[in-house]
């Protein structure tokens, strides 16, 4: 995943810069030093988590796994 210098817990979801999706990782006050993501299509929210992470690398791969949910389910029209 490409890691954009300006925004360390923002990353993109592939090299390819035609994907819509984004994955962002970010840091939480509550419960302190935990992480949170959110997918974005287009600049969009789409879904975020709903739980902590001890992480942000379990952060990301929990994201990761939600894309991959829905990439399967996409043909139910969920995204």
């Amino acid at each position: 995943m490409e890691r954009c210098p300006s925004c360390p817990y923002m990353g993109v979801m592939a090299d390819n810069t035609s994907t819509p999706y984004t994955i962002e990782i970010s840091p939480i006050t509550k419960p302190a030093g935990q992480f949170q993501w959110a997918i974005r299509r287009n600049g969009k929210l789409v879904e975020r988590s709903d739980r902590p992470h001890p992480t942000e690398a379990k952060a990301e791969a929990s994201a990761l796994a939600a894309v991959e949910r829905s990439m399967h389910s996409a043909g139910s029209g969920r995204w």
